[in-house]
């Protein structure tokens, strides 16, 4: 069995929306997760704002990353790398995370690797289940994404087949939640009150499911504005609304869709994994119904535990470590954020660099030896 130490050991940054993330990794194997949600302070406006969360960062940032390396009981002189996420994301909120990665790893002297969101929320699910099959199909379900993408390999190789054409599915969660007055985020509250509900109260719309649609995009505004004019013709005929039949059969409309449509891209091109992400991915309702589904297929499913499907700086470390350790060229000095970095670059490296060069050699030796003595003893 190898000594455990000779993996990679990476610390993740996070900062792509309103949680400020920050994990450690060795190897598959997750020390710490230290999170800072600002989503208290969004929860007035009904929504993410993307100055305040910004600043939210600012502020989050250095503890948060102190937190970590206490509950990791490491130094950060002992990482092999910082990851962070470049893109996709609030820009504001990345340019906090990637400047503080370019801080700490220019300070340690250590390579420095710019990576994708989305596919690290792919790749976060082996710190749960072990290394990922090659290939997996992937759900990944959150407020800004719901896209269904083949990773033959997490670190250089990542296909999107289908994507939101309009409202993601957590968007859509939090509009509901609002037209009912259940506050915000919505996503947890109406899965919490849909288990009083009957999902087959209502017929709510499935939006793109026709046999001339796009096999495996999404829409849910249809569906968002079917159940907001139900829920107002309701009132206005001075009627009680049933939140939980509501929430029941609109989440129903939501998870159908989108298990019918992962578990068909499975079929379709012969993979026999699908690994579920992203925040909505913590929905229970989704969870049962996708194993349900998977099952009967024959399809194993891989879900990580709720805390590694919202947004956290462990998905980030983890991805950071494959890179590690499949020798994947590290970024360049000059990474910036990138809001709409494209799911199929799982990482930024550095252009000039050889892409068969292993990062340990790669050269991040410039570093004042000053800085390395008295910032990181």
């Amino acid at each position: 069995m190898a000594d455990s130490r000779s993996e990679p050991l990476v610390l993740g940054i996070e900062t792509s929306c309103d949680e400020t993330g920050v994990g450690i990794v060795r190897g598959h194997t997750l020390l710490a997760d230290a999170v800072a949600s600002s989503v208290d302070e969004h929860a007035r406006f009904g929504g993410v704002v993307p100055e305040v969360a910004s600043r939210a960062h600012l502020e989050a940032m250095v503890p948060t990353i102190q937190r970590a390396l206490k509950d990791a009981g490491v130094a950060a002189s002992d990482l092999d790398g910082i990851a962070v996420t470049a893109g996709p994301g609030l820009a504001g909120a990345l340019l906090v995370g990637v400047s503080a990665a370019k801080a700490y790893a220019y300070a340690l002297g250590k390579p420095l690797y710019g990576v994708n969101h989305l596919a690290s929320h792919i790749c976060v699910d082996q710190l749960e289940h072990g290394p990922l099959p090659e290939p997996t199909m992937a759900l990944l379900v959150s407020g800004g994404h719901s896209s269904l993408l083949l990773a033959p390999d997490i670190t250089a190789d990542v296909r999107p087949l289908g994507s939101t054409i309009d409202d993601a599915a957590g968007e859509a969660f939090d509009k509901i939640a609002r037209v009912l007055n259940l506050g915000f985020p919505g996503g947890p509250v109406i899965d919490r009150i849909a288990r009083d509900g009957d999902p087959a109260a209502i017929a709510f719309p499935r939006g793109l499911t026709g046999p001339r649609d796009a096999v495996y995009d999404f829409s849910f505004s249809g569906l968002k504005t079917a159940v907001a004019r139900w829920i107002e013709a309701k009132r206005a005929a001075g009627e009680e609304v049933p939140v939980a039949d509501v929430s029941a059969s609109f989440q129903e409309a939501v998870v159908d869709v989108l298990t019918r449509k992962a578990v068909r891209a499975c079929k379709d091109e012969g993979v026999e994994h699908l690994m579920i992400g992203g925040g909505v991915a913590a929905n229970s309702r989704l969870r049962a119904l996708a194993e349900r589904r998977c099952e009967d297929a024959g399809i194993t499913l891989r879900v990580p535990r709720p805390k590694l499907c919202t947004d956290n700086g462990a998905m980030v470390a983890a991805l950071g470590a494959e890179m590690v350790a499949r020798g994947r060229s590290a970024s360049a000095w000059d990474l910036s954020a990138d809001s709409s970095l494209p799911v199929t670059d799982p990482h930024v490296p550095d252009p000039g660099a050889d892409p068969h060069t292993h990062p340990h050699t790669h050269s991040h030796d410039h570093v004042h030896e000053l800085s390395r003595k008295n910032l990181y003893a």
